[in-house]
């Protein structure tokens, strides 16, 4: 039996990665703060409370000695500026977003042998900056492509997925653009998918959906041009 834990699987895209793995016939676990209805277990666990994280583990591990997959998923939005944001929503947001990833990792470790995979839900937001929730996901983007390195050796694949606006209720996008332009931001499910391809393709490094790599493309192009034009366009809205 393939044992995949997912965190943030409570709802939205983590919540769609444990339907889509069931699916597949995989059992799965879920850490979360809420409850995970679409996951076989659950355990409550808050990814920004890194003792919660071991405790979390622990049981797990005792149940299931062996884990072919762990999903970081669990995020939480922060649409502040550095300017504006309080002190405790950009640490709440590192904390959460980027050492949640690598404090899940290091507890689950022994568990993952040759063969099993690292899913690591980052952002298009960690590779263009726009202020504290941005860094929280570049901060993950190089954890995941550190570890991929590093997990090489024990023969554990990492995939890091770069989703762009996918509308979720914790990161409600249709609300925020309008009913024309948030059609353009899918569902959890469409992420879901990709995850699966990601896992069964062996692809290390996507985004979603695919047009989200021109910034990206012009942010690490052109950095210099990219910030002035996101500067004007603060200026003038």
């Amino acid at each position: 039996m393939k044992i995949a834990v997912v965190t943030g699987a409570s709802s939205g895209i983590g919540a769609e990665i444990c339907k889509a793995l069931k699916a597949r016939g995989w059992h799965v676990v879920g850490l979360s703060r809420s409850a995970a209805p679409e996951a076989d277990e659950h355990e409550p666990c808050d990814v920004a409370d890194r003792a919660a994280i071991e405790t979390a583990a622990e049981r797990v591990r005792a149940r299931h000695p062996e884990i072919t997959l762990l999903v970081n998923n669990a995020g939480i939005p922060a649409r502040n500026s550095y300017l504006d944001a309080e002190p405790e929503l950009i640490e709440s947001v590192m904390r959460t977003n980027y050492l949640g990833s690598v404090w899940c990792l290091r507890a689950l470790l022994p568990a993952l042998g040759p063969g099993s995979h690292l899913v690591n839900i980052v952002s298009v937001a960690g590779l263009v900056a726009v202020g504290p929730y941005s860094a929280s996901k570049h901060a993950q983007l190089a954890f995941s492509r550190s570890v991929a390195v590093e997990l090489a050796p024990r023969g554990v694949s990492v995939h890091t997925i770069n989703p762009g606006f996918i509308e979720t209720p914790g990161f409600p996008q249709r609300s925020r653009f309008g009913p024309i332009l948030g059609r353009l931001a899918p569902g959890p499910a469409f992420v879901a998918e990709r995850v699966m391809g990601a896992i069964e393709h062996d692809r290390r490094e996507i985004i979603l959906p695919r047009w989200y790599r021109v910034p990206a493309w012009a942010q690490a192009l052109a950095p210099g041009t990219f910030a002035r034009l996101q500067g004007l366009r603060r200026k003038t809205s």
